[in-house]
């Protein structure tokens, strides 16, 4: 046998050897080699699985951050916004101050010295109802109230002085104190051509009487301070200022509603409110002095401001008057009298037989018997054009002359036109209870 030969049969017995392998060196390498791919499978997909677990970890965390700063950050956010406000709470928290200073001026003071004296006077009385069908029936009810102001202590009674148009047909006065009792109240006097009266009440709750001033010695622009129950008790006390507008107004007065101006009321003008209510109450000065009564108000859609009140000193003789004798005293000449001006022309020029130029007077239409005109010779249908030097055109003249100017037993010379010819007479004024 050859060389070559044998190395053949070595070499295919190498490669036999290297290819051929025995069954259990197969399965033990396809095992492996299937647990080897196994492990690479599982190592790849727990790979691959926890980067996606990790991003989504990672995403909700940060959300969760987010969102939490979002919500810290949103008041400060919101309080920057357009049209919002913004509050501090805790530490930050602010408060209001409150500075208490007690103001005290003029008025103040003058009130405060005043407006115990005040009150509110209500007026009852009788009022009947029911009609034909049904029976009627009187009863007593309050039919208005105004004010007052209390000007004396005199033992076991207080004076209080208001207005005539206050108390006039009252069956009961009953009187509103400070502190809000009750006082029945009696009528000491009246007087209709002035707007006064005078009611009592007991003295045991009054704490304050009002202080009179001079009315005289008010300048005009001066302040003033009104003090009364304006549109009733509820608005008990009220205050308004003003100043004095005006002095000496005269302001003409209808007594008896027949629309015909029987009075000129002399009074004081002033821009401080007065309405319905304040009537009876005190106008007063900043000294707290009592200058005035306030009587009445014009009362129409094109006035405002206009407000008046009966000067102190020419209340204080009416008050001192009614409180003493219940009634204001008068001198009277006993005539019926109606103005010139109020005649036609036919009967001035047919029954008077008055000359062309006198077209002012006051025409005497009746004469009482024995009365002081009547004893002295004036005759019916007289006409007056001249008292006591002074020249009277109106019956409203002739009364504030008789009235302000003239007592009982004082003489009075007249001139007066009689069928055309002007005579002089002369009577002695009497009291009208004499006649």
């Amino acid at each position: 046998m050859s060389y070559f030969n044998d190395d053949d049969k070595n070499s295919d017995f190498l490669n036999n050897d290297e290819v051929q392998k025995s069954p259990l060196q197969e399965r033990l390498e396809r095992e492996e080699k299937e647990m080897q791919e196994k492990r690479s499978k599982k190592k790849g997909g727990s790979g691959n699985g926890g980067g996606k677990g990790g991003y989504f970890f990672s995403g909700l965390v940060g959300v969760i951050i987010g969102a939490l700063l979002v919500w810290l950050m949103l008041p400060g956010l919101v309080n920057q916004m357009p049209g919002t406000t913004s509050s501090s709470t805790g530490k930050n928290e602010t408060t209001i101050n409150q500075v208490a200073t007690e103001v005290t001026t003029d008025v103040i003071s003058a009130v405060d010295k005043a407006s115990g004296a005040v009150v509110g006077i209500t007026n009852i009385q009788e009022v009947t109802s029911g009609g034909f069908w049904n029976q009627q029936q009187t009863q007593e009810a309050e039919t208005g109230s105004g004010s007052g102001v209390i000007y004396k202590v005199d033992g076991d009674k207080a004076f209080i002085v208001t207005n005539n148009h206050v108390i006039e047909g009252a069956k009961q006065l009953e009187v509103t104190m400070q502190d809000g009792s009750k006082e029945e109240a009696q009528l000491v006097g009246s007087d209709v051509w002035t707007d006064l009266a005078v009611i009592s009440i007991s003295s045991k709750n009054v704490k304050t009487v009002a202080t009179f001033g001079n009315s005289d010695v008010l300048k005009q622009g001066e302040t003033v301070i009104a003090i009364g129950n304006p549109l009733g008790l509820d608005f008990y006390g009220s205050v308004t200022t003003g100043v004095v507008s005006g002095k000496d107004r005269s302001v003409p007065v209808d007594l008896n509603g027949d629309k015909v101006a029987d009075w000129q009321q002399e009074v004081l003008q002033t821009d401080a409110a007065i309405n319905p209510g304040n009537s009876g109450g005190a106008l007063v000065n900043l000294a707290g002095e009592l200058v005035g009564i306030n009587s009445m108000k014009i009362a129409e859609s094109s006035v405002e401001g206009l407000g008046f009140s009966i000067p102190i000193n020419s209340a204080i003789p009416i008050i001192e008057e009614l409180e003493k004798n219940g009634e204001m005293k008068r001198p009277t000449m006993g005539i019926s009298l109606v103005d010139l001006t109020d005649v036609p022309a036919f009967y001035q020029q047919q029954t008077l037989k008055l000359p062309q130029d006198v077209t002012t007077g006051v025409v005497i239409t009746d004469v009482v018997a024995n009365s002081p005109a009547s004893k002295a010779g004036v005759q019916q249908y007289d006409v007056i054009v001249e008292m006591d030097g002074e020249k009277i055109e109106t019956s409203i003249d002739l009364r504030k002359h008789l009235y302000n100017d003239k007592k009982i037993g004082d003489k009075l010379t007249m001139k007066v036109y009689r069928q055309g010819k002007l005579v002089e007479v002369t009577l002695t004024l009497t009291n009208s209870d004499s006649l």
